[in-house]
């Protein structure tokens, strides 16, 4: 098949491809800098910066575009650029979609857990819950909206709301790494708050098995099926690195660094994944402790 991918140098991106290279797939990634894309990912992806420069017929675009959340304030010039690339590239994929003559099957598109909002309690969200309002849940919601469209052209639609991806060298779990290394890690704010997670080896064999299974549309929660409190997942790390849990990070300190987007590590969500286990899939990380060791052995 043909598969058209946005984000495709990025952290997921970056994981899915070689998989699907593997199975015989064609692979052409959109991005901004076909240079820096065809180094990164190597001359058997074919990388476009205009999707009008796309000229095979495309079977499934994988859409997970987008600038990381964390690690700057969010100014209202920075909350722009974060729905420009979501919703902004996802509205340009739509429309794209909408002048070809024969559609792709499928659209897998990106989304994130904050859909839900903050949710402090102890409350199970599966993909029914409904969702609280704040910055990260109306950037979620507006991105989805903009993905659904698709639905109009008689494509089906997958949301990948997606949890913490864990791997040592990318996402939220390589910035903790030296620190917790280094004797230096502690409790994040509280500690009760909720952190729902995904081992990126389960992250990509999830894409790879929405691609196979066409009875699964809609929101499907993209995390593993037992998350844990954040001093549940910062003390398995420590004990995973045979290091101390002394220093905590208060959230009068996050909240001073981070300002609004202080809460993306504050509060938290208990999501499940429902639409996943109830279809079967078979999660090779789906305990903390194995997915931390597991990645303190690699590479």
């Amino acid at each position: 098949m043909n598969i058209l991918i946005t984000g495709g140098s990025g952290f997921i991106g970056s994981h899915v491809i070689p998989p699907l290279l593997a199975q015989g797939h064609k692979v052409i990634v959109f991005c901004r800098s076909i240079l820096k894309s065809q180094m990164i990912l190597g001359t058997e992806v074919t990388c476009v910066d205009q999707l009008d420069n796309v000229t095979s017929p495309i079977d499934i675009v994988i859409n997970l575009a987008g600038e990381p959340i964390m690690g700057a304030r969010w100014s209202a010039q920075r909350k722009q650029q974060l729905l420009d690339s979501r919703v902004g590239v996802t509205h340009k994929l739509i429309s794209w979609i909408s002048t070809l003559e024969k559609k792709p099957a499928l659209l897998i598109s990106g989304s994130a857990i904050g859909y839900y909002g903050n949710y402090p309690e102890d409350q199970a969200l599966d993909e029914s819950a409904s969702p609280r309002s704040c910055f990260p849940s109306e950037l979620c919601k507006e991105w989805e909206f903009e993905a659904l469209k698709a639905q109009s052209f008689g494509i089906r639609v997958c949301l990948l709301r997606t949890g913490v991806v864990l791997d040592k060298h990318a996402g939220a779990l390589q910035k903790m790494w030296l620190p917790f290394k280094l004797g230096l890690g502690g409790n994040v704010a509280s500690g009760k708050q909720w952190f729902s997670w995904i081992h990126i080896h389960d992250m990509v064999q999830l894409i790879l098995y929405l691609i196979e299974n066409k009875d699964i549309q809609g929101p499907v929660n993209a995390t593993a099926p037992h998350p844990v409190t954040y001093n549940e997942f910062t003390r398995t790390l420590a004990n995973t690195l045979s290091r101390p849990h002394l220093f905590p990070m208060p959230k009068a300190v996050l909240n001073l660094l981070f300002g609004e987007s202080a809460q993306l590590l504050t509060e938290g969500q208990k999501v499940v994944p429902q639409v996943l286990l109830e279809q079967g899939f078979s999660f090779r990380f789906s305990r903390v402790d194995d997915a931390l060791r597991d990645i303190g052995g690699s590479r």
